[in-house]
Formats: structure tokens, sequence, C-alpha cells
């Protein structure tokens, strides 16, 4: 027996059904905030050229976007989005888990440090900072 997906006890397709003032409410303060201020036309357009697409068969090309601060909501899901991170776009599918989340959330833009050992003309104090046995 598969686990159904619920967000807030409701299931995808109730919350496909729901419009985004019944959304918002399902959501944290900060995120009803948004929701309810911040309203991108141009990406709204896209996301449903996008979905027009998809119902007609063929898979839709990311959705590039710029806008990190839009708020992954129920029609998103199941699309693939183009995230920029200040350098480059990264691709992301969007989830269900991911409902209520920003998009930038999903892509970070920083890379991990990773330390490795000193370089060239480096000191020799730095050369002694060996990884201990």
């Amino acid at each position: 027996m598969a686990k159904i997906f619920t967000f807030k006890g409701k299931t995808l397709e109730e919350l496909e059904k729901m419009n985004l003032d019944e959304f918002s409410k399902l959501v944290t303060s900060r995120t009803r905030r948004s929701l309810k201020r911040n309203q991108n036309k141009k990406l709204d357009y896209q996301i449903e050229k996008a979905l027009k697409v998809k119902s007609s068969g063929k898979e839709p090309k990311p959705i590039r976007t710029h806008d990190r601060d839009a708020i992954v909501i129920p029609k998103m899901v199941g699309l693939s989005f183009a995230i920029y991170n200040g350098k480059e776009f990264e691709i992301r599918e969007i989830m269900q888990e991911m409902l209520g989340h920003y998009l930038g959330e999903m892509v970070l833009t920083r890379k991990r440090l990773l330390h490795g050992k000193a370089g060239i003309g480096a000191t020799k104090s730095s050369t002694a900072i060996t990884a201990r046995k």
C-alpha cells in the first residue's frame, strides 16, 4: 500500500482545485503575506503556457526565471523550472514536498566549502595543518 501525499491534511487533487486565497490559509504567515502581495504576471503566464503544452501530451521546456522569491503553489507541481543562482540557471523539477517553499530555497547561490591542502607559496605554518591520525 503506497502512502498518499498530503499537505496539511489535503491531497494534491484537493489543493489543485483550491484558489490561491484558500491555499494561502494553509501556509505560514510569511508565505501567506508574499502570496497576497507578490503576483508575478509573467511567471503566471509561463506556467499556464507550460500547463497547456503538458496537457497536449508533450514535455514542456523548463521555465526560466530569476524570481527566486516565487512561492511553489499546487499548479507548479510536475513542471520543471530553470532557476537563476547568480551565475547560471539550474533546472529543478517541482515536487509535492516543495509546496509553500520559495524557489530560491531549491537552488543554492554559493558552493559548498571544501578545504584542501595548502597551495604553492603558502606559509610554513599552513603546511603543518594536516589531518592528524
